[in-house]
């Protein structure tokens, strides 16, 4: 994995009997990991049913849990822009958005176990600072101290921009493939 300069691995190993081994072949042919993967143990992005696996029902129980969501339409946006980046594609946003496997970003999957919220806050990323300082309150902790910025976009924000991307069709499909936040969170376009 090639990292940013100042930036750290947020990848971390475990021995765990749930930590699925990397196939024989890939470590014979000493092929790379995927860090994003399921033979790491910790990773980015990891499901709380993973990790409440991984942990145990005490452990888990005890830890307060909090994360944070993102509109849905505006996340949609910013994945499209991170992988058309990287990935040198010429398709359009439509285009981007025809293809659910390769669109589609899950984030209900990760903070929720059997369609139900498994963290203990749950905040907007519109409302960060805000709500990070709530989640410190639950706790006890003092929230006078700012989130560091990271993965900052070079262009100005305007929190409606996302909206220009849209036709009623993709506004519509969005909705249908994230109505959990929008309900729950009570998002709209």
């Amino acid at each position: 994995m090639k990292l940013r300069p100042g930036q750290i691995s947020q990848n971390y190993r475990l021995s765990h009997p749930a930590v699925p081994k990397r196939p024989l072949i890939k470590r014979l042919l000493g092929r790379p990991e995927r860090y994003h993967h399921p033979s790491v143990g910790y990773y980015e992005h990891m499901p709380a049913w993973r990790v409440k696996t991984y942990l145990g029902d005490e452990i888990w129980n005890s830890y307060f849990k909090f994360t944070f969501e993102r509109n849905p339409w505006d996340r949609q946006v910013s994945f499209y822009h991170f992988r058309s980046k990287d990935k040198n594609r010429s398709y359009d946003f439509e285009g981007f958005l025809s293809d659910k496997e390769r669109a589609f970003v899950d984030n209900w999957g990760i903070y929720t176990i059997n369609d139900q919220i498994a963290v203990d806050f749950l905040g907007k990323y519109e409302n960060l600072e805000e709500d990070f300082a709530k989640a410190m309150a639950q706790i006890g902790l003092p929230s006078d101290f700012r989130l560091p910025t990271v993965n900052k976009s070079s262009k100005p924000k305007d929190d409606f921009a996302y909206r220009e991307y849209y036709t009623d069709r993709t506004r519509q499909l969005i909705h249908d493939w994230h109505t959990s936040e929008i309900k729950h969170l009570g998002y709209t376009f």
